[in-house]
């Protein structure tokens, strides 16, 4: 199974990038995995959020494929402690051919996104910067990998 990531613009904080090029290249240990970068919207001043969704939202739908199985990372989203993470990349391992994680913009995502996306999973309750979230589900991805494999990263 191939594992995408899509992110809306860059990772502004270099200390953060460091950490996501870290983790996703220890991912690329267990799986075929990828971010890619949709780049920000241009001259959004003028533009409402609902306006700046939906725009973005286009350049998300344009990167999915119609077979992909879709993940939104969304502050509704279903919340799961990390074996329960596991146990579900483990199912979807077996059932999708390619698994596209997405990460919108500063305002979430355009009402076509959610209705093209296959889940939702939240973080946590707490609210992180859309740039945090990034590092954090790395994190968790990685983490994910390691206890499928029964490596000793995890700790419960």
């Amino acid at each position: 199974m191939k594992t995408e990531l899509i992110l809306v613009g860059r990772t502004a904080d270099k200390h953060f990038q460091a950490g996501i090029d870290d983790y996703a290249q220890r991912i690329g240990h267990y799986m075929p995995f990828s971010i890619s970068v949709i780049p920000e919207l241009r001259s959004t001043k003028s533009l409402s959020q609902e306006q700046q969704k939906q725009q973005e939202g286009d350049l998300i739908l344009h990167q999915i494929q119609p077979q992909d199985t879709v993940v939104l990372l969304d502050e509704h989203g279903k919340e799961m402690r990390s074996v329960e993470l596991a146990r579900w990349l483990e199912r979807k391992q077996q059932t999708a051919r390619r698994l596209v994680f997405v990460i919108g913009g500063p305002y979430g995502f355009s009402e076509a996104v959610y209705q093209r996306a296959n889940e939702q999973l939240s973080l946590s309750r707490l609210t992180f910067s859309h740039q945090m979230v990034r590092l954090v589900f790395t994190e968790q991805l990685y983490r994910a990998c390691t206890i499928i494999r029964g490596e000793p990263y995890h700790h419960e």
